[in-house]
Formats: structure tokens, C-alpha cells, sequence
């Protein structure tokens, strides 16, 4: 037992090189790509089909290889930390399995622009998320890995649709597509993909339920790399379904109450998890507004910026559900601060940014959004609920950091909280990126910026947020007001989504399901079907049998009307 856990260990070790290397690589290409302005595409051509070209196309952009690295870079540090998190583990060698299709169908997804090659990365992420969720094993998560696949299973069906319409177009190259026709539902066949996967509403309550995966799947899976994959697919079709005319309306107006709905939820929740996954939601939400106003590099921008944070919180949450006896309860937990400082400092960082505090890595991408909606955003009311969403991710990040660091410990004393020295550069190792991809990619990829000229009072409206956010995270915190349990109830199903999307369904199904048992397959089915069938003529021959054993002439004419019936029926 001793030698098949360090072997898995030094599996996780070996990936973990071989993981940061790749993303190494990549990061350099990425470089040489932009330096020299120029994208890499190598065709293959297997075979030619009645004017359909079945080819495979390997697709070098700035953005793809970028988002590459990103990607190898979080599996990597999510191996790592893996090896505390699942050190008991008695399968780790299927999580490393997973682990390993989970990056090769991300891979496939960014670098072949093929709508044949798009479905098997699409659907083996649906797949593989599906399995990472149920790992556990138990109800909890075998209801929340249905919900998860069956949400998916809506993108993957919308993909085989617009594969199909486009075979018209005699070929499957994203970068190639022109009007049809058709167009029009292809564009809405891509978004709806597109927001299965990246849970918009309304199918936003899968991803707090596939919290109960374990904590280094949520850090790669479920916060900066499977969520994202729709944002992604939105950016790559984005010259062919803008020119759908509601695209840009419809995408803005479900993006910007997606994420006031995971800001209010994340504002009354105690699962540490579910705050974090809410607050995931909530950035997706803001990627999307970003994307319906037409700003594609600041949407891949905040995209990348986002990944990285979002998993330093993840795993900086993960440790403490570690060693808090696998307690996600926020109430639980306390006085950060003083037992694990490089845990803390690193959450904080990570909240910070999530938050847009100056000259951290999200408030290069924030601040430029928020600006460009104020001078472009013409909806008041969507201007409204965008200051709030932001208001609002404030205030549940306060209260959760007031939580986690200042707030009395709640378990047991016996509790040992220690960190370790692979951990902490793990952490380290994180928190950079965390603290300088905003800068860094700017300088990269903005270089040409309209210039916003914004008043005096609208300059000073984000401040009057930030401080109205701070004190609302103290009443939250202190409970000084006490909500009414509709609110929480309210709140806690996300507005009941989640009831829409599992039970309102789930009782017509069972109801006819209940009425297909009763009257179709125990009922006429038994008496009908095989068994039955055969009772009937088994007592049909018995009785005719009975009557004509002692009688020869009764015989005779009955073979002779078999025979005639027979002649009749074949003839």
C-alpha cells in the first residue's frame, strides 16, 4: 500500500514537470507569435467527398497558444497541490487519467478550428467533467453529475445541429464560414453551447452543484479552463455570429443578470465553495457583457487574468478545507492569519483582484470595461445592475475574507494547521501571475485604447460602491439585520433555478414514467410479450391437444385446415 502511494506520488510529481514544461513552451511561442504579428496554420487533407472536404487544420494564434499555457500552467499547479489534497486517495491514478483527457480535450478545442474536431474536444470536456464530478461517489454528487451532464448534453446537441447545417457550406472550418441562408440558427445554436457550457442563465445552476467534485478538479475544471470554454468558443465564431443582429442584445441582457444573480446568491452563501464557484459565475458573466459590447481582446484578457486568480483562490481554499476536517462551512473556520500567513497573504492577493483593487492583475481589464460601459451602454437599467454586480462582488468578497481572517475559530482546537514547503511555492508560484498578468498582458495585447472622457460624478461613483459594498459585508457579517427566510430560500436556489431545472422536469417525467410502468410494462407488455405469448399458446395447444389425443378423424381434419390456412397465408 506504502509503495503504490509513492508511486502515485511521483506520478503527480512527473506530471507536474512535464505540465509546467509545455506551458513554458507554449508561453515562449506565444511570444514569437506576437512579436512577429503572424499566425501559424498547418493543413492536412485526408480525403475529398462529393465536394465536402474531410481536412484537419492545426491553428497557431496569439490567443489560442496563450490560453494553451494558461492551461498547462494551472494543471500543473494543480498536480502539485493534488499530492496534499488526495494524498490518501486510493485511485489517484484514474484522477491523473482524467486529469490527462480533461487537458487534451481542451487542447483540441483551442488549437483545431474544425466543427468535427470542436465536438469531440466539446463533448469529451462534458464527459470528463461528468466523471471528475461523480468521483466521490455518493448521491450528492451522483444528482449533481446528472445535472451537470444533462446540462452539457444541450450544448453538445446545439454543436451536431450547426455541424449539419454547415455541411451546405461544403467544408467545417471555423475561420471560413460565411452567410447562409441558415445563419441565423446557427448563431443561436452557438450561443446556446455557448451558455450551457459557460452556465449562463438559465442554465446556471449547474456549476454550484459540481462543487462536489474535489477541490483541485474545481480549481482547474470548474473555475478557469471547462467554464471558460464557452467564452472561448464565443470569441473564435464571434466575426460570423455578429452579424446576427439580436446576438449582441441577447448576449448582453442574459450576461449582465447572470451576474447579479451569482453576486446576490454568493452575497448570502456559507459554503466556501459555492461562494467562490458564485463568484466564478459572476466573472463569466462580466466576460460575456464584455464580449456583447464588441471588445474581444478585453474579454480574452480578463478571460486569462481571471484563470489565474481564480485558481490561486481555489487552492487556497482547498487547504483549508484540508485541514479543517474537510469542512466547507465558512462559520467554521477563523484567525487565518496567525496559523497559515502564506495561505492568507495569498488569498488575500487573489481576492483583491478578483475585486479590481489598483495595479492588481484584474483591475486592468475591470476598469477599461467599466468605462467603456459608461460611455457606450445606452440601457439604464443595464447600467444599473452592472455597478451592482460589481457592488455586490465586493461585498460578499469583504465578508468572506472578514470570515476566513479575523473572524473567531469555530472547530476543534485539536486541529493542527501547518503548511507546507511544496505548498508554498506552489502558492508563490501562483500568486505571481495573479499579481502580474494584468500589466503584462496589456502591454502585450491593448495597444490601441479609445480614449474615454468620463465626469466628474461618474468618476466618483465606483469609489461610492466600493465603500457602500464595505459596510454592507460588515452587516452580513455581524448579522445585524436579520433576513427573512423567503430571501435566504430565495437566495440559496438561485432564484430557484435550481428547482426549474431539476424538479418542475423531474415530476412530469416520473409521473409518466410511473404511468408507462403500470399500464404498458407491467400490464399489457406481461400479457402480450414473450412470457406471455407463450403462456397463452402453451395453454392453447394443451387444450386442443386434450380434445382431439383419443379421436383420429379429429386429427386429420385438423391438419388438413392447418394446411389450407397455411397455403392461404403464403399465398
Amino acid at each position: 500500500m506504502y509503495n503504490s502511494m509513492f508511486n502515485s506520488q511521483m506520478i503527480n510529481k512527473n506530471l507536474y514537470k512535464m505540465f509546467m514544461l509545455l506551458s513554458l513552451n507554449m508561453f515562449l511561442l506565444s511570444m514569437y507569435i506576437i512579436y512577429n504579428s503572424s499566425i501559424i496554420i498547418i493543413d492536412w487533407e485526408f480525403f475529398n467527398l462529393l465536394n465536402l472536404s474531410f481536412n484537419t487544420t492545426l491553428m497557431l494564434d496569439p490567443k489560442g497558444v496563450l490560453f494553451s499555457s494558461v492551461v498547462l500552467f494551472i494543471t500543473s499547479n494543480v498536480m502539485k497541490f493534488s499530492i496534499l489534497y488526495m494524498s490518501e486517495e486510493k485511485f489517484i491514478n484514474r484522477f491523473n487519467i482524467l486529469i490527462v483527457l480533461f487537458v487534451l480535450s481542451m487542447n483540441l478545442l483551442i488549437f483545431i478550428p474544425n466543427m468535427i474536431v470542436l465536438l469531440l474536444g466539446w463533448d469529451g470536456l462534458g464527459i470528463v467533467s461528468f466523471i471528475l464530478v461523480i468521483y466521490y461517489q455518493n448521491s450528492k454528487s451522483l444528482s449533481a453529475g446528472l445535472l451537470t451532464i444533462l446540462t452539457n448534453r444541450l450544448g453538445d446537441i446545439a454543436i451536431i445541429i450547426c455541424i449539419i447545417l454547415t455541411m451546405n457550406q461544403g467544408h467545417w472550418n471555423l475561420n471560413c464560414m460565411w452567410n447562409m441562408p441558415e445563419y441565423k440558427i446557427q448563431c443561436i445554436m452557438i450561443l446556446l453551447a455557448a451558455m450551457t457550457k459557460s452556465a449562463q442563465m438559465p442554465f446556471s445552476s449547474w456549476l454550484p452543484a459540481a462543487m462536489a467534485a474535489p477541490t483541485p478538479v474545481s480549481a482547474l475544471v470548474h473555475s478557469s479552463t471547462l467554464v471558460t470554454a464557452g467564452v472561448f468558443l464565443l470569441i473564435r465564431f464571434y466575426n460570423f455570429i455578429s452579424k446576427f443582429e439580436l446576438f449582441n442584445n441577447i448576449l448582453l441582457y442574459v450576461s449582465i443578470l447572470t451576474t447579479m444573480l451569482a453576486s446576490v446568491c454568493g452575497l448570502l452563501e456559507n459554503d466556501m465553495k459555492k461562494i467562490v464557484a458564485l463568484s466564478t459565475l459572476s466573472q463569466l458573466g462580466l466576460m460575456m457583457t464584455t464580449l456583447s459590447l464588441g471588445m474581444l481582446n478585453m474579454c480574452f484578457f480578463h478571460m486569462v487574468v481571471h484563470a489565474m486568480f481564480k485558481a490561486l483562490l481555489f487552492i487556497c481554499v482547498g487547504i483549508l478545507i484540508n485541514y479543517n476536517s474537510h469542512s466547507q462551512d465558512l462559520r467554521w473556520v477563523g484567525n487565518l492569519t496567525k496559523n497559515m500567513p502564506v495561505t492568507s497573504s495569498c488569498m488575500i492577493i487573489s481576492i483583491l483582484s478578483m475585486s479590481g483593487f489598483p495595479f492588481l492583475s484584474s483591475f486592468y481589464t475591470k476598469d477599461i470595461i467599466m468605462e467603456f460601459c459608461v460611455c457606450n451602454m445606452n440601457n439604464m437599467f443595464m447600467y444599473m445592475f452592472m455597478y451592482m454586480s460589481i457592488g455586490l462582488t465586493m461585498a460578499y468578497s469583504t465578508r468572506m475574507l472578514y470570515n476566513i481572517m479575523f473572524n473567531s475559530i469555530s472547530i476543534s482546537p485539536f486541529n493542527m494547521m501547518s503548511e507546507d514547503l511544496n505548498l508554498m511555492k506552489t502558492l508563490i508560484l501562483m500568486t505571481m501571475p495573479s499579481m502580474m498578468s494584468g500589466s503584462l498582458i496589456s502591454w502585450l495585447f491593448i495597444s490601441n485604447i479609445d480614449h474615454m472622457m468620463l465626469s466628474f460624478n461618474e468618476m466618483m461613483l465606483p469609489l461610492m460602491i466600493v465603500v457602500l459594498s464595505f459596510i454592507m459585508s460588515y452587516i452580513f457579517s455581524m448579522k445585524f439585520v436579520k433576513l427573512p427566510m423567503f430571501l435566504i430560500n430565495f437566495s440559496s436556489s438561485m432564484w430557484f433555478m435550481v428547482t426549474m431545472s431539476t424538479q418542475m422536469f423531474m415530476n412530469s417525467f416520473m409521473n409518466i414514467s410511473k404511468w408507462y410502468l403500470k399500464y404498458t410494462d407491467q400490464s399489457w407488455l406481461e400479457l402480450m410479450g414473450g412470457e406471455g405469448s407463450f403462456y397463452m399458446l402453451n395453454k392453447y395447444s394443451t387444450n386442443v391437444l386434450n380434445n382431439i389425443v383419443y379421436n383420429p378423424i379429429k386429427i386429420l381434419v385438423w391438419s388438413i385446415l392447418s394446411m389450407i390456412l397455411t397455403m392461404i397465408i403464403l399465398l
